[in-house]
């Protein structure tokens, strides 16, 4: 694993204290940590990071959170999926600069974008659906599909199988269940409708 993943860097422990700023501050990074306030599931943080360091490493390291995980670091997997304004990005290559005054969601803040009438014993329909389905083996990349496809589903909620398999196109699973994932994603299209 590279030397810079977040599992590699210390954990702050969801201290936002100055002493914290090795763990955001990703290796080559250039200038001083400062501290930036960004919006994460509806609540504002002060974290201490240089502006390019990667917001996957601001949202695992300092907030703790661990819907999005580390895959590629390239932006092509997709295991970083998180929303910013309700649009699916790749927070591993996203500066935490760039989400600065704008609201960031994870899966664990998925739910509470839907009012709570919508939601399935407390979840998001689309992470219902997916357990539901029992789309996930490993479950390493579910945030992926589960982020992607509710950001999908939100805008094209009528969808066909044709046009949910190219709106999913790209995102990775090694343990081949795509015929699960799938079918989770009709079902909460079905949910929403």
């Amino acid at each position: 694993m590279p030397a810079h993943s977040p599992q590699s860097a210390p954990s702050s422990h969801h201290s936002h204290s100055s002493n914290t700023a090795f763990s955001a501050t990703a290796a080559g990074s250039t200038g001083a940590a400062s501290a930036l306030t960004i919006a994460v599931d509806s609540k504002a943080h002060v974290v201490q990071a240089t502006p390019d360091t990667p917001l996957l490493y601001v949202l695992r390291n300092e907030l703790n959170l661990t819907g999005p995980r580390f895959g590629c670091g390239l932006a092509q997997c997709g295991a970083c999926t998180v929303h910013l304004d309700g649009a699916a990005v790749r927070s591993c290559v996203v500066p935490v600069a760039a989400a600065a005054g704008h609201q960031t969601t994870t899966l664990q803040g998925l739910a509470q974008t839907i009012p709570a009438e919508q939601r399935v014993d407390g979840l998001h329909p689309v992470q219902h659906a997916f357990i539901e389905e029992q789309a996930a083996q490993c479950g390493y990349c579910m945030n992926s599909w589960i982020m992607n496809s509710a950001a999908f589903l939100k805008q094209n909620p009528h969808a066909s199988d044709a046009e949910i398999r190219a709106g999913l196109t790209g995102l990775k699973c090694r343990c081949g269940t795509h015929i699960a994932i799938l079918r989770a994603v009709k079902r909460a299209a079905k949910a929403m409708a």
